[in-house]
C-alpha cells in the first residue's frame, strides 16, 4: 500500500499507519548517493539564486525522536551550499532570558532572512511537545499553542518565507540501535546521555504528543512531511528531494544588472 509523504489538513494523524522503513518511489541504498549528489548540486545552485534575489526565504524545520537523524539530514542535505547563505539554528532548553518571553520570541529572532534558507534542528513544536509531556506549563497554557504556531507560520508566509516542515519518523527499536550504538562506538559516546533512557521510557507520551502536534499543525500553508528515518540513506533522499523541489517551485531570478555594461572591459 503506497503511504503518503503528506495527509490533506483536517485528517487525524495515527503515526501507526506510517512505516518508518517505507521507501518513496524505486529509489535503493546503492543508487541513493548519486541521486542526493545530483539533488544536492541542483539545490547549491537555486539556492545561489535565491541569495542573489534577496527577497524570499526558506525555512526547513527538522522535528523527531531523539537519534531521528536531523544532525545527519543537515549534514547531507546542505552539502555544498554557501555558509553565508545558510544558518541553522538548534533549539535546546530555553535561557532564562528567553523563558522571560513568550514561546515563540526566541523563535523569531532566528528566523532567516530575506535570500538565505535556515534550518532549524527542532523549532517551536518544542512546545507542544516536550513542554506538553513533561508538564512544564499548564495545560490551558499549550493548548493554546497549536493555533498560536499556526497564525505565526502564515505571518511568516506572509512575509516571504517558505516553510518545509519535516517530522523524521523512526521505530522505537530503530531507536534502540542507534542508542546503542553510540555506547559501543568511543567516537559517538560523547553524544549518549543518562537522560535519553528516561525520555525513551517516555516514548508512547511522545507519539501522543507527536501524532496532535502533526494534527493540528498540518496546513495548507504550511503542511507536514512524515519522513520514515528508519533508513537512513532513504530519510537523506526525501528531504533532499523535497527541498530541491521546493527551491526549483520558487525559480528564483537573478537581479537585474545595472544598465551600461556590456562594453566594459577591465584592464
Amino acid at each position: 500500500m503506497k503511504q503518503p509523504l503528506t495527509v490533506p489538513p483536517g485528517t487525524k494523524i495515527d503515526l501507526s499507519d506510517f512505516d518508518p522503513r517505507y521507501v518513496h518511489g524505486d529509489s535503493s541504498k546503492n543508487s541513493s548517493e548519486a541521486e542526493i549528489a545530483k539533488l544536492t548540486e541542483a539545490s547549491r545552485y537555486l539556492a545561489y539564486r535565491l541569495y542573489a534575489e534577496n527577497r524570499r526565504a526558506v525555512l526547513l524545520v527538522l522535528q523527531g525522536m531523539d537519534t531521528a537523524g536531523k544532525d545527519g539530514t543537515i549534514r547531507t542535505v546542505m552539502t555544498g551550499i554557501n555558509p553565508q547563505s545558510c544558518q541553522i539554528v538548534p533549539f535546546k532548553q530555553p535561557s532564562s532570558e528567553e523563558r522571560d518571553h513568550d514561546f515563540l520570541w526566541r523563535i523569531h529572532k532566528a528566523m532567516p532572512r530575506r535570500g538565505n534558507i535556515g534550518i532549524f534542528n527542532r523549532s517551536h513544536y518544542e512546545d507542544v511537545l516536550v513542554v506538553r509531556v513533561h508538564n512544564l506549563v499548564p495545560k490551558s497554557e499549550w493548548e493554546t499553542r497549536y493555533e498560536r504556531i499556526n497564525e505565526f507560520e502564515n505571518l511568516l508566509i506572509e512575509g516571504h518565507v517558505t516553510i518545509i516542515k519535516c517530522f523524521l519518523h523512526i521505530s522505537k527499536e530503530e531507536q534502540r540501535e542507534r542508542l546503542q550504538a553510540r555506547l559501543d562506538r568511543p567516537h559517538k559516546r560523547w553524544k549518549f546521555s543518562k537522560a535519553d533512557l528516561s525520555e525513551r521510557e517516555l516514548w508512547d507520551d511522545y507519539q501522543k504528543a507527536y501524532e496532535v502536534a502533526l494534527t493540528r499543525c498540518n496546513t495548507e500553508h504550511a503542511p507536514w512531511h512524515i519522513i520514515p528515518s528508519d533508513r537512513k540513506w532513504n530519510r537523506n533522499l526525501t528531504v533532499s528531494k523535497i527541498l530541491h523541489d521546493t527551491l526549483k517551485k520558487l525559480d528564483p531570478q537573478f537581479p537585474a544588472c545595472e544598465a551600461g555594461l556590456d562594453d566594459i572591459v577591465v584592464e
